[in-house]
């Protein structure tokens, strides 16, 4: 052993709170940015009849269909038709069934 590893343990500065709140609060901020980005992002993008379909669990020639009798909004890219995020959430809330106000229990 040498002098050196007898020595007590240097002390570091100690950080105050403050100070780690604030790191702390920076970075759950930064990750909300990123987070924000990100969805952003997603709100803008726009499917492809194709795309749509395998988020929807559909066929392509059932949106294509839907989108030709204007069962289902859409919307022009040029001279293609597309769906937004908005547009799939509707799709997929049109077939939300909720239960009755009045229904009876199951009886077991």
């Amino acid at each position: 052993m040498t002098r050196n590893d007898l020595a007590p343990p240097t002390k570091r500065p100690r950080m105050s709170l403050n100070v780690i709140l604030i790191e702390r609060l920076t970075e759950a901020v930064e990750q909300l940015a990123v987070a924000a980005a990100a969805t952003a992002e997603l709100e803008l993008k726009t499917y492809t009849p194709a795309q749509a379909a395998e988020l929807l669990e559909k066929t392509e020639n059932w949106v294509v269909e839907a989108i030709q009798n204007r069962r289902i909004p859409f919307t022009y890219v040029g001279k293609s038709p597309r769906l937004t995020a908005a547009h799939i959430r509707w799709i997929q809330q049109q077939g939300e069934v909720l239960p009755s106000r009045y229904a009876k229990p199951i009886a077991a």
